[in-house]
């Protein structure tokens, strides 16, 4: 049945994706950042706190595990998050999904906002775990809604707009840490609280756009309401190539929604898992957030002003926003494939050249120039390539039944692999100095290999097509895998 449009307004998909944004991946770009800035300020919290309690000073070495509590447990609460999410969005819809999740993030504002009031450090390790829940489900859920309500000509543009978020929001954790603005002794509560604002936006927007179109039509059965959603945000239409490819797909793999385990098992996914476990999974391997600690030791050397280092750090978020708009433009023209494994490759030269500036860097005072020269190509190549491309593959690689299986455990690796390298990398960088980047240049280098030679294009192609082509693989693998078993 044909459904009109003339007396509905067309929401159409640049809003849906501003305010998917404001309220999702935003906040988890905005937790990364915002924590640096106050961190002085909370472990004096923690010291007068104690001291009003018990009568006696906290020995120093405690300060410290309560403040890498802070900072660690935001971790676990993603990865609880990312972990839930997939039943969650099939349960209650993508939509609904996420108008929840932002209460979540409202609750840990709350905690955030009292904890000086109640004198309670408690009060802040809560509320980064509950926020830690609100990014785990947020990084995974955007993406799939986002992902789902892109038409095929523009599904690599519109699902960069969620690594386009991350950036914004780590760069806003800077700017609003700023003592200039919330980042002082008085303040610093209401800056741990500020993701209240976005989660506030989301929640009264959100409601005004539909529902996922291919989540209605083949989770709900609901063609109309698909056919509706189509035309609210790609405006008029029939959309039956869409529709069909929707339904073709339905058909092929059944209704059933698969799990984690059904996933890690199923040989006819085999090429898709292990892309989307090297790609998106292993994406804290790349080093970014240890570029990103080194920075500021890189920016002191190179003569910088201590209390300048904050404002070229924030020249570091910059750029990766305006590198992440790029691959937004680039990506449905170049493809996948090639943003990858150019961008890796250039990755991995850039960390051996930053291997060599620092570890040589007292010998010549244009060296630890050079070193930032290279952390700002470094950022670059991250946000033209991995950071962008590794957004919209879950939704390529996976067709309806798989998907959100595939978040949770992408989503999973990636928050496990946040929480390591969070904790291990400081005892990394004291052990081996300079020569801390080695396990991600090689890293990158394999992964350069592994997308030029083996991941197969996705760009321009529909959901049956790209089954079809890792079928292929699939295929081809288990035909290699019986030759070897009867040679042997």
């Amino acid at each position: 049945m044909a459904v009109t449009t003339t007396s509905v307004i067309p929401l159409n998909l640049p809003l849906l994706t501003l305010v998917l944004g404001i309220g999702g991946t935003f906040q988890y770009g905005l937790h990364i950042s915002i924590i640096n800035s106050p961190s002085n300020h909370i472990q004096r919290f923690i010291n007068n706190t104690w001291e009003q309690r018990y009568g006696s000073v906290i020995h120093p070495d405690n300060v410290r595990l309560l403040w890498s509590i802070i900072v660690a447990i935001y971790s676990i609460g993603g990865l609880l998050g990312s972990l839930i999410v997939g039943p969650l969005a099939v349960a209650f819809g993508r939509k609904k999904t996420q108008l929840y999740n932002n209460v979540v993030a409202l609750v840990g504002a709350a905690f955030m906002c009292t904890s000086r009031t109640v004198q309670s450090f408690e009060m802040i390790i809560l509320g980064r775990f509950i926020y830690g829940i609100n990014a785990g489900v947020s990084l995974n859920l955007h993406t799939m809604y986002i992902g789902e309500c892109a038409p095929q000509s523009k599904r690599g543009m519109v699902t960069v707009s969620v690594s386009f978020a991350i950036a914004f929001g780590r760069m806003m954790g800077f700017v609003v840490g700023l003592r200039e603005i919330l980042g002082t002794e008085e303040l610093w509560p209401y800056l741990l609280s500020v993701s209240a604002v976005p989660a506030l936006i989301q929640l009264v927007t959100l409601p005004f756009f539909p529902e996922s179109p291919r989540y209605l039509l083949i989770d709900k059965g609901d063609k109309d309401g698909c056919l509706k959603a189509m035309q609210q945000l790609w405006g008029p239409g029939e959309h039956r190539a869409e529709m069909e490819s929707m339904l073709a797909e339905k058909k092929m793999v059944g209704e059933q929604i698969k799990g984690v385990k059904n996933l890690l098992t199923d040989r006819s996914v085999r090429w898709q898992m292990i892309s989307l476990l090297l790609i998106c999974g292993a994406m804290q391997l790349i080093g970014i957030n240890a570029v990103y600690f080194y920075a500021y030791d890189v920016f002191r050397n190179a003569g910088i002003p201590p209390k300048e280092v904050p404002y070229v750090s924030l020249g570091i978020g910059i750029i990766e926003i305006l590198t992440t708009v790029l691959c937004g433009f680039l990506i449905d023209y170049l493809g996948r494939k090639s943003l990858l494994w150019v961008n890796y490759s250039i990755m991995a030269l850039t960390l051996t050249l930053l291997t060599v500036t620092l570890f040589l860097q007292g010998l010549n005072t244009w060296l630890p120039y050079a070193s930032c020269v290279l952390i700002f190509i470094f950022t670059l190549s991250y946000g033209i390539g991995p950071s962008g491309v590794s957004c919209v593959l879950p939704t390529e690689l996976f067709v309806h039944s798989y998907r959100p299986a595939a978040y949770a455990l992408s989503g999973g690796m990636l928050w496990l692999g946040l929480f390591v390298i969070g904790l291990a990398f400081p005892f990394i960088e004291e052990a081996l100095g300079p020569f801390c980047f080695i396990f991600f240049l090689v890293y990158c280098a394999s992964l350069a290999l592994y997308t030029f030679w083996i991941f197969p294009e996705t760009k321009d192609q529909s959901m049956m097509e790209i089954l079809e082509t890792f079928n292929a693989l699939n295929s081809k693998g288990d035909k290699e895998c019986k030759y070897v078993c009867t040679r042997f």
